[in-house]
């Protein structure tokens, strides 16, 4: 019985040790997957360090060009309100001398007297020189402000 006892013991410790050398080959089969994973992961990440490095740079990049076109625009609108300014100022100059120089015509000409017809035929009204300069300033204007817009 000892010998059959024994026997049954060695029997059951192989059987053990099948199971755990399939057990073991097993394991390594997932270890052998879970260092293939950590490979492709490590790549993953050192892929996207690098495009972090990348995106960093063009983020400093954008910043730098947005700075410069904030000033360049800037400089641009100062520019524009300077011009603006001075086109009202020439505006306000012009309107005043076609004043005096409509109040000369007047004076000039006496009450009611007409004035002579100028080149071509053509009668040299002050009201109709005032209304074309007051029609030129207008335009002048428009566009002088079209172009600061």
């Amino acid at each position: 019985m000892n010998n059959g006892f024994g026997m049954i013991i060695e029997l059951l410790v192989a059987i053990l040790l099948m199971l755990t050398i399939g057990y073991c080959i097993l394991l390594n089969r997932r270890l052998k997957l879970l260092k293939a994973d950590e490979q492709s992961l490590r790549a993953t990440i050192s892929e996207l360090v690098t495009a972090t490095e990348i995106a960093e740079r063009a983020i400093g990049g954008l910043k730098l060009t947005v700075h410069e076109c904030d000033m360049g625009l800037g400089e641009r609108l100062r520019k524009a309100e300077r011009i603006t300014i001075e086109v009202d100022r020439t505006i306000a100059a012009g309107k005043d001398l076609l004043g005096r120089l409509s109040q000369i015509v007047t004076a000039g000409r006496g009450s009611n007297e007409p004035l002579a017809p100028h080149n071509e035929g053509k009668p040299n009204d002050a009201k109709a020189v005032a209304a074309a300069a007051e029609a030129f300033a207008e335009r002048l204007r428009t566009k002088v402000h079209g172009l600061a817009a």
